[in-house]
């Protein structure tokens, strides 16, 4: 599948505003509202959309504290790598793990009711292998620019 300029057009916009209709849709990028939908079923088929989730304003719903974690392993065994993500995917407040390179292995984002369930996970992570594992803790005062969707202009065209 080719993401030629209107399938572009449809990502852009439902990556801004995924519960507009397909009419509102079809409208803003032009296309009939029949193959509008049609070029938005071929996109979710080939996997360049989806899962939809909504944004939630979590201060508004409850107290809770977000912590990014750095994370370094000193066994470097493709094993202990494999333990690591499976643990953090068993933790539901561990919302994201990203395997990177450098100085740490993974950075969490971690997002805890409070502080005493955040060491609870912070420690069942160090006790996975234990004396392996490094954490070092940084706790999220201010989210300046939360995540709202990727820059596809700049992406797509490089």
């Amino acid at each position: 599948m080719t993401l030629d300029r209107i399938n572009r057009k449809i990502l852009s916009a439902l990556q801004k505003e995924a519960r507009m209709t397909n009419q509102d849709l079809a409208d803003k990028v032009g296309l009939s509202p029949s193959s509008c939908l049609s070029r938005v079923k071929k996109l979710e088929e080939a996997g360049y959309i989806g899962p939809y989730m909504a944004v939630l304003n979590l201060p508004k719903l409850c107290r809770s504290v977000t912590v990014i974690a750095t994370v370094s392993l000193k066994d470097q065994s493709t094993e202990a790598f494999r333990l690591f993500r499976q643990a953090a995917q068993e933790i539901p407040e561990v919302v994201e793990c990203d395997t990177v390179s450098g100085v740490f292995d993974f950075f969490l984002k971690i997002v805890a009711p409070d502080m005493l369930r955040y060491n609870a996970i912070n420690d069942r992570l160090l006790d996975l292998i234990p004396g392996q594992i490094n954490i070092s803790s940084h706790v999220v005062l201010e989210t300046g620019k939360p995540f709202r969707g990727y820059p596809l202009d700049q992406l797509l065209d490089s």
